[in-house]
């Protein structure tokens, strides 16, 4: 794999450079050049005008924002990666493997130990043990070697003058604005992802002001350069989520045979529950007698790994609501901090379900008299249990996931 620089940066008043391995393409969207000569829909001047009041009376300095917003353009391409939908869903499988491999895992390590005074001090202040922290760094933007190149206030001016999400973006637009305000980075040096997530941590601009700090004194909370600024800033936002420093994310677990997966459904039981009703850990040994609530977690059906997920579990679902991206943080810290490989790792053969094909899976669902919700192929709590409704009812096992089992009996054709 091919390596490339890192952005450069400050730690302690030494500057320095970092090598990272290649960035990989399923973490973020490739680079994509601003085209000057794109021409502004109707209406996007007279919005531009509305958004610049509106952040003045929110507070942002007129000279802030006249200037940054005389420059913003109109992005095309914001609105297409907006509306964009991936033709298939991400399997367990693959979501894990591309973001959770031994060259990150490698590198986190590393970085582990460059860092550990610096990590030390985070965990020191915020409670966030320090592969965790290197494992969010790592799955946002591959350790710093890619924020974004996309100019955040055309990017989220784009997407406040489109219908389809104006509020929360002109919210972020007058975060983003206030930022620069601040002096925190110059506007034309403010690149993030095509929806305004930026720096070593990519957080939101609404998520910046409440939780980027300091952390090294030079009077600018800078997440792009600045790593001790970065990380903890990533301390205080997990930090302010009620992280409990007393225990992990959770654990792989092996579950006993004939076991009813209908409880994993997201009921969060007492840790010993689960000791007696006979799961182990990833090793077969009984699981610790400790005061704390669990919830199953099985991503890829009754075939692949199963979790009991902690607290701080959910307190990474609140930094992304996704179980793929909580179990892949969590896998990734215990890798950092020297854990092996999963022991049952999900199986590669899964299928890969259309939009399409879970809309259709809905609607039979609903036919049969079990109610997804709203088909809009979107695998959600309600069509989990609509499946192990289905599921129990057919002598299937009640996983909750779509399998080729459940398809069969649908007729839901897989991967079309």
């Amino acid at each position: 794999m091919l390596t490339k620089p890192a952005r450069i940066l400050r730690q302690g008043g030494v500057t320095r450079g970092l090598l990272f391995s290649g960035f990989l393409s399923c973490l973020s969207l490739p680079a994509i050049a601003q085209d000057s000569a794109e021409v502004e829909p109707t209406g996007f001047a007279e919005c531009k005008a509305r958004l610049q009041e509106q952040a003045i009376a929110a507070g942002v300095s007129s000279k802030t924002a006249s200037e940054v917003m005389s420059g913003v353009q109109h992005l095309a391409r914001v609105i297409e990666l907006d509306r964009r939908q991936p033709e298939f869903t991400t399997t367990f499988a693959d979501y894990l493997n591309r973001r959770v491999n031994d060259a990150r895992v490698n590198t986190g390590r590393e970085l582990l130990q460059e860092h550990q005074e610096l990590l030390a001090r985070v965990t020191r202040e915020t409670g966030v043990p320090a592969p965790y922290l290197v494992a969010f760094w790592g799955l946002e933007t591959n350790f710093g070697s890619y924020f974004g190149k996309m100019p955040v206030p055309s990017s989220l001016t784009t997407l406040a003058c489109d219908p389809r999400r104006s509020t929360f973006f002109t919210e972020q637009l007058i975060a983003a604005l206030r930022i620069i305000d601040e002096g925190a980075i110059p506007a034309d040096q403010m690149e993030g992802s095509w929806a305004g997530a930026m720096g070593h941590v990519q957080f939101m601009p609404t998520v910046f002001l409440k939780h980027a700090v300091d952390a090294d004194g030079d009077g600018r909370r800078d997440l792009w350069n600045s790593l001790p600024d970065a990380m903890m800033s990533a301390g205080r936002f997990l930090e302010s989520m009620n992280w409990d420093g007393d225990y992990r994310w959770g654990r792989e677990v092996l579950l006993p045979e004939n076991f009813d997966y209908s409880l994993a459904d997201g009921r969060r039981l007492p840790l010993e529950q689960w000791r007696e009703m006979g799961i182990t850990d990833a090793f077969g040994k009984p699981l610790a007698r400790e005061p704390i609530n669990a919830a199953l977690v099985v991503p890829a059906g009754h075939r692949g790994p199963a979790f009991l997920a902690y607290h701080n579990f959910r307190v990474i679902m609140g930094w992304n609501r996704s179980e793929f991206y909580a179990i892949a943080v969590g896998h990734l810290a215990d890798r950092i901090a020297g854990a092996g490989k999963l022991q049952n790792p999900p199986p590669e053969d899964a299928p890969a379900l259309s939009r399409a094909n879970i809309i259709n899976l809905q609607k039979a669902l609903q036919q049969r008299g079990y109610e997804p919700g709203n088909p809009d192929g979107i695998m959600g709590p309600a069509t989990r249990s609509a499946i192990r409704q289905f599921q129990a009812a057919n002598n299937l096992v009640a996983d909750g996931y779509p399998g080729e089992s459940v398809l069969a009996a649908l007729e839901i054709p897989a991967g079309q």
